[in-house]
């Protein structure tokens, strides 16, 4: 099934839901494919840029209504195609080196405060104790060439989660990683 085919599905069962989940639906993403410059603060590569645009059409008829990302270039670029698409601005949460866990806390609370569906686009590092933070499961950590991986969580009392890919396969797993 595809990832717009599902979302389509999971979202439609969650309108059936009472309205005390809020928010609704959370989907996470690592940012999409990062240049090697600078190496400070990297923009996308080309691959990535179009992984990006895959992401913005993959979830146009999800109903997006509050993104979230990191101050990086990386996590506002991925977010960016779907961002103009719907005419939103992306919540930035900022993070800080050395204190993943408190950024974690902050991404949570920040996604707890909004409703309806959520995009949050994150890191390699953070994507996973994001899911576990929110209600979800744990799930392995990601590969550092892994970048399809979507994660849709409908939150609350009986959490439920998707694992969906969109764009072009990334690195094949390993045993540590997806």
């Amino acid at each position: 099934m595809s990832l717009r085919h599902s979302l389509i599905a999971l979202l439609c069962a969650t309108l059936a839901l009472p309205a005390s989940a809020t928010p609704d639906l959370v989907i996470l993403v690592r940012h999409a494919e990062r240049a090697a410059e600078p190496a400070a603060d990297p923009g996308l590569t080309p691959a990535g840029e179009q992984r990006a645009q895959a992401l913005a059409r993959a979830l146009a008829d999800a109903h997006v209504s509050a993104i979230v990302t990191t101050q990086f270039r990386r996590t506002r670029d991925t977010a960016a195609p779907l961002a103009r698409a719907l005419g939103l601005q992306p919540q930035v949460v900022e993070a800080r080196r050395g204190d993943a866990a408190a950024h974690i806390r902050e991404v949570a609370d920040a996604v707890r405060a909004l409703s309806g569906t959520v995009l949050v686009v994150g890191h390699s590092n953070t994507v996973p104790a994001l899911l576990v933070a929110l209600g979800g499961p744990v799930v392995p950590e990601l590969c550092e060439g892994s970048f399809q991986h979507a994660f849709v969580l409908r939150p609350g009392a009986r959490p439920a989660l998707l694992r969906l890919s969109y764009g072009e396969a990334g690195a094949a797993p390993t045993a540590a990683c997806q």
